[in-house]
């Protein structure tokens, strides 16, 4: 018996040379071990390939809600400066109709920037104070220096334009004129 065993496996061994497979034998326990695994395996693959698809979709789906918002993001500020846009145009043409009342047009003007400021500040914008102030290159960009007895060394004389803060940060330098030393004549 332990012939005919042994020429078994030794036919076995030649034929999976020849045909590159291997037999393996095994309890039955074993084997059904063995195919319950694979069944696992096989769910849990399909459940990976679905998880990967959902994970997918979330992504795409945040990209898109991103790109929204980044797109309409400014919507109240546009809606607001339409309507300061909107006192600006009724102002242009009450000029062009010759209206002859000065005062009430510089009035109506000086409205619309009350509301424009009123605006920035409610979005968090602040401009810079900077006259009389000691030169900050943080805060000031200086265009100009003068001499001048009057005011220390590195102070702002004169602001030549605005500069604003968004929520303390800076988005816009002042420019200004910088105070330095008298130079002596020679």
């Amino acid at each position: 018996m332990e012939d005919k065993d042994h020429k078994d496996s030794t036919e076995a061994k030649e034929e999976a040379k020849i045909t590159g497979e291997a037999t393996v034998q095994l309890k039955e326990e074993e084997y059904l071990q063995l195919k319950q695994d694979a069944q696992k395996a096989a769910e849990y693959w399909d459940r990976l390939l679905r998880l990967q698809a959902d994970t997918d979709n979330v992504r795409k789906r945040i990209d898109k809600e991103k790109t929204d918002f980044v797109r309409f993001a400014n919507e109240g500020i546009i809606i607001e400066l339409l309507n300061i846009l909107d006192d600006l145009e009724r102002t242009i043409e009450l000029a062009q109709s010759k209206h002859q009342d000065l005062q009430a047009f510089l009035k109506g003007v000086e409205m619309i920037l009350a509301h424009f400021y009123g605006l920035l500040k409610d979005y968090g914008v602040k401009s810079i104070d900077s006259e009389g102030k000691l030169f900050d290159p943080h805060f000031h960009e200086a265009l100009m220096q003068v001499e001048d007895k009057d005011s220390p060394e590195h102070t702002v004389v004169e602001e030549l334009q605005k500069g604003y803060l968004l929520n303390e940060r800076v988005i816009r330098t002042a420019k200004v004129k910088v105070s330095k030393k008298e130079q002596p004549d020679k």
